[in-house]
């Protein structure tokens, strides 16, 4: 797609422009703005405090030369190399999902949970499925006299993720493996995860700037979704210490098929199936003892 670009263009000109090209297109019309702030390296603040000041003609390119990758529906993460969780900053490609506000919301739950659970200060936490790190690494970072480690069965996900832990100054133990594999012969005191959840037959209803770019291995799951909920449910009961807890970011509509999955593997555990911010089943917590 041929974009025009003039010799003087003011950050709000550029700004109506390029909303309006993606505003035909049906694309997120904010990644034009966190556009924007990438190249101009400003924040948010103060990118509104200079709308009237003029582009150079270097930012002018690189805006436009990355209004046509996001003009194909590639997202805006992708473009600029980064996503925010949890308030630090997290480098993500097309090797790792792009974290969401959602996931953010089992971090903190984790962690409300776990200082009540366990009031010493060191614990052994593992993140299965790490992706891009963003769930060990703000778990870390807000808990740093935990032992954390994170696994993941892709090898580029794991580079991405050990980047960003250098990047965030997070000490974080990284294992190459199928979910609790890499884990087996210890006992853990808490067990996170965002596994790929989403049914086959859903894909049809989603964007197509997930399915056309980010990894469908981090998506997608068998057996209508639960395929790895069943089999973290059956190998991590020898796994964990007592007490312990565990919690999984779930689809809206899997609270109870998950609840009974983990039920039926720890009988005598309390679990509880916890609303997101918007009011829809997002997590099972799963605390074994007291």
């Amino acid at each position: 797609m041929k974009v025009w670009i003039s010799m003087t263009e003011q950050v709000y000109a550029a700004l109506q422009r390029a909303t309006s090209q993606l505003e035909e297109k049906g694309l997120d019309t904010h990644a034009a703005k966190l556009l924007m702030e990438h190249i101009t390296q400003k924040t948010s603040a103060s990118l509104l405090a200079d709308l009237r000041e003029p582009l150079t003609s270097e930012q002018q390119q690189a805006f436009w030369d990355a209004m046509r990758e996001l003009l194909t529906g590639k997202p805006v993460q992708y473009i600029i190399g980064s996503e925010q969780f949890y308030g630090y900053t997290f480098k993500v490609d097309d090797n790792v999902l792009i974290p969401r506000p959602e996931t953010e919301e089992l971090v903190y739950n984790a962690l409300q949970r776990g200082r009540k659970l366990f009031p010493q200060q060191s614990i052994r936490v593992a993140d299965i499925g790490t992706g891009s790190g963003a769930i060990a690494i703000s778990f870390k970072k807000e808990w740093p006299e935990s032992s954390v480690t994170a696994t993941d069965i892709s090898e580029g996900a794991i580079a991405v993720a050990k980047q960003n832990a250098v990047d965030n100054d997070a000490d974080i133990d990284f294992r190459l493996g199928d979910l609790t594999d890499p884990i087996v012969g210890q006992k853990w005191d808490m067990v996170l995860s965002n596994p790929p959840y989403i049914a086959h037959n859903e894909a049809k209803q989603m964007a197509d700037t997930v399915l056309d770019h980010e990894p469908h291995g981090a998506l997608f799951a068998d057996e209508d979704g639960l395929f790895f909920y069943r089999q973290l449910a059956e190998t991590l009961p020898p796994l964990m210490n007592c007490p312990a807890l565990i919690g999984v970011e779930i689809g809206y509509l899997q609270g109870e098929a998950v609840h009974q999955l983990f039920q039926t593997a720890f009988p005598k555990a309390v679990i509880e199936i916890v609303k997101d911010i918007n009011g829809k089943d997002r997590m099972i917590f799963c605390k074994i003892g007291e």
